[in-house]
């Protein structure tokens, strides 16, 4: 059997992953609206994917703010929380595990998708260039500037702490296996952590300590309406995403990353910068984040199996998501048992739209389209 460390059964918290291959979350952009309500073409969609070790959904949005792209699901509402039971039964009915990526775009985003028409908010008043997706009359995205953001109020950042909570209960409430925060790529939560688009003078913005205060407060509100065992948080340490610039500090990930970890997360999940062309990591920095973080590693970012199969050998990470190579084969896993040639990708289609390019790849006993 071909790389077969990726095979190995892990400890996720109090639950076993079947294989170290995992569905990276992935933003498809094809949710009812109004109401970001997930359909059941989604349902079909994960549930054909349910040979990961676990799949981490499309990042979900935990309230009508923190909504930045047209076409995204929340889970906040009855009808968002409904909808997702039924894909969570799906993939458990395919012996899979799931769990909701929450998430807040905080700048990117576009004031025709936030309530009131208000300008998006942030850690501070900091345009940075960044693009989101609208949708167009044929229900196509399209690409768009990102409103310039608004600095977040003492109370609204309340807000979204307790938004996070509140999805977090949601997620329970559908059935999903855990959540996993958001706190990567120039969101919400990584725009308070970089001094980039961090400005702030009050107890949120300046040092670290204060930088890094919204997410460890998100992250303990998730864990007190859940427990630790079933949250999880995805950061990108270093590089540019969304315009954001994180820069290249290790220190300061590292003494994040060790905060982290003092709260027993079900997992960290790193996304690299080389896919969107960053620095590669060190071997160095990735056995100091290996050091920092007890429980599970996941690590994302234009790997290979290849690549995975050896930085798991190497006791750097324990499992690897996929994300481009998840759309285009819904039997991944199988398919990298097997070395099994992988389906073209079909980037038109990853936004937006209908079956095609959804749930219309074949697997291995099909011939391609």
């Amino acid at each position: 059997m071909a790389h077969d460390n990726l095979f190995e059964p892990l400890k996720m918290g109090t639950q076993t992953l079947k294989n170290r291959i995992i569905m990276a979350p992935l933003t498809r952009l094809r949710a009812i609206e109004p109401g970001d309500v997930p359909t059941a073409l989604a349902s079909e969609y994960y549930s054909q994917r349910a040979g990961a070790g676990l799949v981490i959904t499309e990042a979900t949005q935990v309230s009508f703010q923190a909504k930045g792209y047209a076409g995204a699901p929340g889970i906040h509402t009855q009808d968002q929380t409904t909808a997702w039971k039924a894909i969570v039964d799906n993939v458990h009915a395919k012996g899979g595990k799931i769990v909701a990526q929450l998430w807040h775009t905080g700048l990117v985003a576009h004031k025709s998708l936030q309530p009131d028409s208000k300008a998006p908010i942030s850690a501070s008043d900091v345009k940075v260039g960044a693009r989101t997706s609208l949708r167009d009359s044929d229900d196509q995205a399209i690409r768009v500037e990102a409103t310039p953001p608004r600095p977040a109020t003492i109370d609204e950042i309340k807000q979204v702490v307790a938004d996070f909570a509140h999805a977090t209960k949601c997620a329970q409430e559908a059935g999903f296996d855990g959540v996993e925060i958001h706190g990567a790529h120039g969101y919400l939560l990584h725009q308070f952590w970089v001094e980039h688009t961090n400005k702030r003078d009050d107890e949120y913005g300046g040092s670290k300590e204060n930088r890094a205060r919204l997410t460890l407060e998100v992250v303990d509100a998730c864990i007190a309406a859940w427990d630790n065992d079933h949250v999880g948080i995805r950061i990108s340490p270093q590089g540019a995403f969304n315009e954001v610039e994180a820069g290249y500090d290790e220190e300061n990930n590292i003494w994040l990353i060790e905060q982290l970890n003092k709260r027993n997360l079900m997992y960290l999940h790193i996304s690299e910068p080389d896919w969107v062309g960053g620095t590669p990591y060190s071997d160095g920095f990735r056995q100091r984040i290996r050091d920092a973080f007890d429980n599970m590693i996941i690590a994302a970012g234009g790997y290979t199996a290849e690549k995975a199969s050896q930085n798991i050998q190497a006791g750097y990470i324990d499992a690897v998501a996929f994300g481009r190579d998840y759309i285009a084969n819904p039997d991944l896993a199988e398919r990298i048992r097997q070395g099994a040639p992988l389906n073209e990708q079909h980037p038109q289609t990853f936004y937006g739209g209908g079956t095609e390019g959804y749930t219309d790849y074949p697997f291995l006993d099909e011939k391609q389209a």
